[in-house]
């Protein structure tokens, strides 16, 4: 169809991108539990591995709407190798100092860097994909995240070993070697953003506000499902090592532990497109945050290591819905021209929860107890799944001025944008057949 948007010949920008992506996050996987082993063989309680947590995603919080609008305006490829040369820095510092401030300072700036890349990608995504692909991209694209979150913490429990001064040299060098892993991302890093794609708005149209974005219908709930489902995930990483410790569980098998919760995600992923058309988007993430819930609270049971594991495989299917479809949400209901912007703030409400989320688990775990804090998060997934329950915008129709765009913040070129134009005047009533194509089955509306 001349009017659809293409990305270019073929799809191998995505896949270049979602390597990238598993190395990014495969570092991050593996040094944030390195990190929580290291503090604690620095002297750190569970109140201050809580804190140090929050760190991680403290500096990202105020710069993630900044980066959203420089992106909305220019290119979106920039950010990628300066993410990955922050996080890569903020593993190999991690491991080298040996105070608790200065490993909470580098852990931020570890989360600064995964922060401009994940903004950078999920843009370069949405801006090359068209409405029907884009529950399968994003889909696709969060398959990176899962990879690498799934061979960090196997590679971090086969680094980390021994006890006291031993652990604290083990997880040393899973954190050096985590930035090595992170700077091979560099390499997939090439012609991943086509510059026909990129974001040029006239300045005449001005920037859309913040409080407009967050009023387009569908926006809150994308936030708050991502934000439950992501501080789900990071509790996990962060305190399972914890819980392990407490209850005498080898590193290594909590990593696998941790890999086995990534490799349900990856197959949920897989199957995304399919459980899309079978359940429907609002039942299909009603029912995930809420079973998601349930297992959370009982990771706070003293179940065995093999029912443990059990939880976390069917737990980790359930998380992998909540990411790829709040992006899909929160990009198909912001405002035209403001949809990089609407991803940062998706991100802001994942870092906040990240923030917010390891300090109230550190102070819950030393005023109750280190279990406490997955009851904690079995609450707010449950909350999800109410939004979930109450629908969201990416089933109702798109915001003024959305769906033009097609998911991107300008057509491919000028003869695309003529093409669209001819769409429009060809369909009375403002192009309906685009409106029921986003809402089709096969889009995941």
């Amino acid at each position: 169809m001349a009017g659809r948007p293409r990305s270019g010949p073929g799809r191998g920008w995505l896949l270049r991108l979602v390597i990238a992506f598993a190395f990014a996050q495969g570092a991050v996987s593996m040094a944030r539990p390195a990190v929580s082993y290291r503090a604690l063989a620095l002297g750190a309680d569970e109140t201050a591995v809580g804190v140090i947590a929050g760190v991680y995603a403290l500096i990202p919080l105020f710069v993630a709407v900044p980066l959203g609008r420089r992106t909305d305006h220019g290119r979106c490829a920039p950010l990628l190798p300066l993410g990955v040369l922050l996080i890569s820095g903020g593993c190999a510092l991690s491991g080298l100092v040996s105070s608790l401030p200065a490993m909470a300072a580098w852990s931020g700036v570890m989360g600064l860097g995964h922060l401009c890349f994940v903004i950078g990608a999920q843009s370069i995504v949405a801006r090359q994909s068209a409405p029907h692909e884009q529950d399968r991209n994003f889909g696709h694209f969060t398959i990176g995240a899962s990879l690498g979150q799934l061979i960090g913490p196997i590679a971090a429990g086969a680094l980390i070993s021994g006890q006291g001064g031993a652990l604290g040299r083990t997880s040393a060098l899973a954190l050096l070697v985590s930035a090595g892993v992170c700077a091979v991302a560099l390499t997939s890093l090439w012609r991943i953003e086509h510059r026909r794609t990129t974001g040029t708005r006239p300045p005449a149209e001005g920037k859309v506000p913040v409080r407009a974005i967050l009023g387009a219908r569908g926006v809150p709930a994308g936030i708050l499902i991502s934000m439950a489902v992501l501080s789900a995930t990071d509790i996990l990483t962060a305190y399972l090592p914890v819980v392990g410790e407490h209850r005498s569980i080898a590193p290594a098998t909590v990593g696998l532990l941790l890999s086995l919760r990534a490799a349900a995600t990856i197959a949920c992923r897989l199957v995304m497109t399919p459980l899309l058309r079978l359940l429907g988007r609002r039942a299909l993430l009603t029912t995930s945050c809420l079973l998601a819930g349930l297992l959370c609270a009982g990771v706070a049971l003293p179940v065995s290591v093999p029912v443990l594991a059990v939880m976390l495989a069917v737990l980790g299917f359930c998380l992998g819905v909540g990411q790829p479809l709040s992006m899909t949400t929160v990009v198909r209901a912001a405002p035209d021209g403001a949809r990089s912007t609407a991803l940062a703030l998706r991100l802001t409400g994942n870092r906040l929860g990240q923030v917010a989320a390891p300090a109230a688990a550190g102070l819950i775990a030393g005023a109750v107890g280190v279990a406490a804090p997955f009851v904690l998060l079995g609450v707010g997934l449950m909350g999800a799944a109410g939004l979930g329950l109450r629908g969201e915008g990416g089933t109702g129709p798109a915001p003024a001025g959305s769906e033009p765009a097609e998911g991107r913040t300008e057509p491919a070129s000028a003869d695309e944008a003529v093409s669209d134009r001819s769409n429009r005047r060809s369909a009375p009533g403002g192009c309906p057949r685009d409106r029921r194509a986003a809402r089709s089955p096969r889009s995941g509306g």
